[in-house]
């Protein structure tokens, strides 16, 4: 008699049903589940328990600037506008007052927030009663040098960094394909910025040799040779006046699950630590089948945020083996330099000579998304059209059934398989 099991798996904002039997499920690959507190008491927990640092209320003084660095509106799940009140409220604590506290956005190479987002973004109370600076990679009046890292990155960055008397950087920490994780050091460079210094910094992700592609090093969960991230480090530990960090660490679910304070690059560590356990999910060997979902929306609101469900759970994919993932592409591509690369070049090495040529972020996840899956059969159920990625080898169909039957086809039966249910959250690794 054939056990059958259902699964649930989040598809734009709807949630789908399918009926798998149980002997064909090779695992449930989903992150660990920790006690959950509110955002509040999380975030108190944490200013009261900073890591290698005293609280913040006891570093500052009276008459002190301070200037307070969060992520911009794409980084909006952190919840900025709930938990920096606790951190002006940790300042004002140790003596500074309200007009001396502002607050900078470390938007990297992305555009300015209008004003309605940026209400959104810290909220309307926070909006009245402090300074708002967005920060502009290109605007050179703003912009002061600090160094050169030794992979030849030049440290430029916004000069509200350099002319307060206190730094707080807050932000988030999940896998990043390019710095290993998000967070910490991240929220300088390229947060705060130079466009010239974030290109040439994420332009060291590309192995020395033409076509050789992406260097080996350059993984989620890799921080011990990973170009990208040491040089990151690097230029740090050149802007040395960074006096706290806050970060949040996500729940896979739309909350936050944990957070870290203190200094600088111990208290990431521990936020890094605690990301692996919650999101790093170890695997005993690849599969022939994976059949994972992003996550629901926003995760698979285009192509550019499909693009981290499908470097994560490639990694449970034998060469030659099966991604079907549920990705809505309500929005289509998404941005016009991952449809550029993905669409204008024939073929992954006129995608990587063109990312060499010209060097920006989309392009690298245009092609961080064909090169991924050269070895793999990836089968796509979503709302974009098959013609929209003609160039690439793959498939796209409107059912999770259909996709299904091609693999029954192709093979001529269900061979097991690992399911990812929030597959743009959870990193396999053997």
């Amino acid at each position: 008699m054939k056990v059958l099991q259902d699964i649930i798996l989040k598809y734009g904002k709807k949630k789908l049903n399918f009926n798998i039997e149980e002997v064909k499920i090779k695992k449930i690959i989903e992150a660990n589940l920790i006690n959950q507190s509110s955002l509040a008491e999380i975030t108190k927990k944490a200013l009261a328990e900073p890591i290698a640092s005293n609280r913040l209320s006891e570093i500052v003084n009276e008459g002190e600037t301070a200037v307070i660095v969060i992520s911009d509106l794409t980084r909006s799940w952190q919840k900025i506008d709930q938990f920096l009140p606790f951190i002006i409220k940790e300042l004002q604590v140790g003596g500074i007052k309200a007009k001396d506290i502002s607050l900078l956005c470390a938007g990297g190479s992305h555009r300015p927030h209008s004003e309605t987002e940026i209400k959104k973004l810290i909220g309307e109370e926070l909006y009245k009663n402090f300074k708002f600076i967005d920060h502009d990679s290109t605007k050179k009046e703003d912009l002061v040098k600090v160094g050169v890292t030794s992979y030849g990155t030049e440290v430029i960055v916004n000069k509200n960094i350099l002319e307060n008397d206190r730094v707080i950087l807050t932000g988030g920490i999940v896998f990043h394909p390019l710095a290993v994780f998000s967070g910490g050091r991240k929220s300088l460079l390229p947060g705060t910025a130079a466009y010239q210094s974030i290109m040439k910094n994420h332009s060291l992700s590309l192995a020395e040799k033409e076509g050789a592609g992406i260097k080996k090093s350059v993984a989620s969960n890799n921080l011990s040779d990973n170009p990208v991230h040491l040089d990151m480090l690097e230029a740090a530990k050149m802007i040395n006046n960074v006096d706290f960090i806050f970060n949040v660490i996500p729940d896979g679910r739309g909350g936050i699950s944990a957070a870290v304070a203190g200094g600088l690059f111990k208290a990431h560590q521990k936020g890094c630590q605690i990301t692996t356990d919650l999101f790093a999910k170890k695997i005993d060997e690849k599969a022939e089948l994976v059949i994972a979902s992003c996550g629901g929306f926003p995760k698979d609101m285009n192509l550019y945020q499909i693009s981290k469900a499908i470097i994560n759970s490639v990694r449970a994919v034998k060469k030659g083996g099966y991604l079907l993932l549920m990705g809505q592409g309500k929005e289509g591509i998404g941005h016009p330099e991952v449809k550029e690369i993905i669409q204008n070049c024939k073929n992954n090495l006129e995608r990587e000579m063109l990312l060499r040529r010209n060097f920006t972020i989309a392009r690298f996840v245009g092609y961080l998304i064909t090169s991924k899956i050269e070895d793999i059969n990836c089968i796509l159920i979503s709302e974009l059209e098959q013609r929209q990625l003609s160039t690439t080898s793959i498939r796209v169909v409107k059912t999770l059934e259909a996709g299904l039957e091609i693999v029954e086809n192709d093979l001529g039966k269900l061979p097991p398989a690992y399911i990812m249910p929030d597959a743009a959250n959870t990193l396999p690794i053997e």
